[in-house]
């Protein structure tokens, strides 16, 4: 199983963020500038609602930005955490719903931001495979190179998380 990593094969994303279905925004809190530097991605208030899965001193929002902070490791998840990730999906949908253009952001912006926001486009009626297709195409191509995210998609968070309910 493949699981993020900080070395050569897995490169900083070349933006801060992007838009991955309208006012659907995924992100880290690096990036690589033009030239290779790379620098700290810091929300301002760009956003309505910011979801952080990774927090990082310094790397915002401002004061009044709605923020949401679930740290989750960018590995297995227990039930608790899957839980949080299914109440931040379900939060996003909302702020969507509402018109409200809404950040989900990690470290790079690939899994962990990834497994939020596949799992709000599944709760809008899309499967996890053109969740993961439409991340990729718009984020990365090593957005959600995690595989066991996309198996936890694939299976469905509500099934995963019973699962892990039940080992515990």
């Amino acid at each position: 199983m493949r699981t993020r990593g900080k070395g050569p094969d897995v490169p900083a994303p070349d933006r801060p963020w992007d838009e991955i279905v309208p006012g659907l925004w995924m992100g880290g809190h690096e990036f690589r500038r033009p030239g290779g530097r790379l620098e700290f991605a810091v929300v301002r208030d760009e956003f309505d609602l910011v979801q952080t899965l990774l927090r990082l001193p310094g790397h915002g929002p401002d004061e009044g930005v709605e923020h949401h902070v679930w740290p989750i490791p960018d590995g297995p998840l227990d039930g608790t955490q899957l839980a949080g990730v299914i109440r931040l999906a379900q939060a996003a949908g909302e702020a969507l719903d509402e018109g409200r253009r809404v950040l989900v952001r990690c470290y790079h912006g690939y899994n962990r931001s990834g497994l939020v926001v596949a799992h709000a486009l599944m709760r809008r009626g899309g499967s996890a495979e053109e969740a993961i297709r439409l991340i990729r195409a718009r984020r990365s191509p090593w957005a959600l190179h995690n595989d066991l995210f996309v198996a936890y998609l694939r299976a469905g968070l509500a099934t995963v998380r019973l699962l892990e309910e039940l080992a515990e």
